[in-house]
């Protein structure tokens, strides 16, 4: 499985890129307006930061809209990703911009037909929402399973970002669906390395290595 860093806090990133954890990242507005700089500018310094792809996500409504921004976007470095919304002119866009080969990341994906729509309109990625269905009374892992058996029985190359991770067992049961790869906000992604258990065995080992003769 892959990790994607959910943020666009080049601390965040940084600290990450080290352990050797980072094989990309994914931003959205929200996230971009979080760190109060331009967002060509902050774009381009994760593009150096993270060899993986980057998702870089349009504004626009129309397809014209979103194609101009597509294109401004996909100039900044090698590694963007288009993120386009799921929306009919979406779709479109999406078609549009894989027939030339840029690559694409179709966004606020709730229903497997939404991701297999998504797939047969040439999206490189696509992003299950799990969290935010989890918060309605669904589950969102269901949605995992179901889209990656999709994916499997018609052969699509289209890749499953699992989103919205809340948690660590988001993480796992995403592993255990056999999701391709799970975008984990910055803040979340220590906890997974960290339990309760580890530190209380290091911090025995430390006292009874006092004990060893010099």
């Amino acid at each position: 499985m892959k990790f994607f860093l959910d943020t666009a806090n080049l601390a965040q990133i940084e600290r990450i890129v080290r352990l050797g954890l980072v094989d990309g990242v994914t931003t959205n507005p929200s996230i971009i307006a979080k760190e109060g700089r331009p967002f060509k500018e902050l774009i381009q310094e994760i593009c150096k930061i993270v060899k993986g792809p980057v998702s870089a996500e349009v504004v626009g409504l129309t397809v014209d809209e979103m194609l101009k921004e597509a294109y401004e976007i996909a100039s900044w470095a090698e590694n963007v990703v288009i993120k386009l919304p799921m929306t009919e002119n979406g779709l479109e866009a999406t078609h549009r911009l894989s027939q030339e080969g840029i690559k694409t990341n179709v966004t606020l994906i709730f229903t497997a037909v939404q991701g297999l729509m998504a797939a047969k309109a040439g999206a490189t990625y696509i992003s299950p929402f799990v969290g935010r269905l989890d918060d309605i009374g669904a589950n969102g892992m269901d949605l995992i399973r179901n889209l990656k058996s999709m994916l499997h029985n018609y052969n699509f190359s289209t890749e499953i970002i699992v989103a919205s991770v809340r948690s660590i067992q988001h993480v796992e049961q995403a592993a255990i669906a056999g999701a391709d790869i799970a975008t984990i906000p910055g803040a979340l992604l220590p906890s997974l390395w960290k339990h309760p258990l580890t530190d209380k065995g290091i911090e025995q080992f430390l006292i009874d290595w006092v004990n060893v003769p010099a």
